[in-house]
């Protein structure tokens, strides 16, 4: 998995950094050496998924640590291939056979023309799915917050926009940055 380029943090509704990881980590490692108890939600905007630093010790050291570690195992690492479990019915194996250069030059090539059909739609897709995933966090018990998820799904960003309206600031900010990036990507 390659790593996230940028994320999000929130104390409480105030966003308190984001971008890149040596952009965020000296924020954080500042508020946590001023109050380690200071709860700080860190997001990948990339995902959505809420993410985790261990924040003791020197700077230095915390981005050591929240670096990816290289990965070992099957594959080809230094060139970005990992090995992993696909689950196919036994003519879809028949097929993938049968292709030119092998099974896995198929997979491939089937997986760079589905995801170079609908660029646009897709990247819109994996935005409102990783917003959806920060709405969880950071707004689910907010007022409208079901309904403005419906609203970012049907790509209704005014509805949206007017569902969130009421939100903290920063939180209700990015929510509405990223919708508005969502529909940008969208072309329908």
């Amino acid at each position: 998995m390659e790593p996230s380029t940028a994320y999000v943090a929130f104390a409480g509704a105030r966003r308190v950094a984001a971008g890149a990881l040596d952009d965020i980590l000296p924020v954080l490692k500042r508020r946590f050496d001023a109050d380690s108890s200071e709860l700080v939600l860190v997001f990948d905007v990339d995902t959505g998924q809420q993410v985790d630093f261990d924040l003791r010790g020197s700077p230095a050291e915390v981005l050591a640590r929240a670096l990816p570690a290289p990965q070992k195992g099957p594959g080809r690492p230094r060139l970005g291939v990992t090995s992993r479990e696909v689950s196919l019915l036994p003519r879809h194996w028949e097929w993938l056979e049968r292709q030119p250069s092998g099974i896995s030059a198929a997979l491939r090539r089937l997986v760079d023309q589905a995801a170079k059909s609908h660029p646009g739609k897709e990247r819109a897709r994996r935005i409102r799915t990783a917003l959806s995933q920060f709405l969880l966090g950071m707004a689910g018990n907010r007022p409208n917050y079901e309904e403005a998820c419906r609203a970012l799904f049907a790509g209704d960003v005014a509805r949206f926009e007017t569902l969130v309206q009421r939100w903290p600031k920063d939180i209700r900010e990015y929510a509405v940055h990223q919708a508005r990036e969502a529909a940008r990507a969208d072309p329908s």
